[in-house]
């Protein structure tokens, strides 16, 4: 939700003023999404390692770099289906390697609500995929984006208070879990719900 909402504020102060600088028509998308996965497993490795505030900054600059290198294709065409392919399986991969980092701080108390975690985000990525291919693309994106309670603002939000605040993990991971799983549900509900 907050992406949809501040999406136009954020992309004013935060990215169209380097858009107007000259090399960046230059830069590849591909490797700004390249760059942000890599940014997103160092995060994971630091928080493995207990550097909590140094993989809290190195997440949220790879999400920064998440939404430059669409930004970058769109305001230079060059946008292509192998770009948005690359861009959503690495956003999965950052998830996944945070969780993975989440889950080796303490494997034995964590282990269940990680696997949990993942679960959740596959139910969610799926309902997002479908109903993506089916409906007609409106937006600016490449494929239809459904818009939903948890989206990767959200998830960034909750990865960091689960990384800065370990004692509150159990808590934060369940209610990230839920609201993932209630993404879900009521994208496919609103997909289906015309055809029942």
């Amino acid at each position: 939700m907050i992406d949809s909402r501040f999406r136009e504020k954020y992309q004013a102060v935060l990215i169209n003023p380097l858009l107007r600088v000259n090399w960046i028509a230059k830069v590849k998308p591909s490797r700004v999404s390249f760059i942000a996965l890599c940014f997103g497993l160092l995060s994971a490795l630091f928080i493995a390692f207990g550097y909590s505030y140094l993989a809290c900054a190195l997440l949220i600059f790879s999400g920064y770099l998440d939404t430059l290198d669409g930004s970058i294709a769109r305001a230079f065409e060059k946008v292509s289906p192998s770009g948005a392919a690359l861009d959503i399986f690495f956003d999965r991969c950052v998830e996944f390697a945070i969780i993975l980092g989440l889950f080796y701080v303490n494997s034995q108390v964590r282990g269940a609500l990680c696997l949990i975690m993942l679960g959740s985000i596959l139910l969610c990525i799926t309902s997002f995929l479908v109903v993506g291919i089916f409906e007609q693309n409106e937006s600016e994106k490449s494929f239809h984006y459904s818009v939903g309670i948890m989206e990767r603002t959200e998830a960034f939000i909750f990865f960091c208070a689960m990384i800065l605040l370990p004692s509150l993990f159990v808590y934060l991971s369940i209610t990230f879990s839920m609201l993932v799983l209630i993404t879900a549900l009521i994208r496919i509900s609103q997909f289906t719900k015309p055809n029942v």
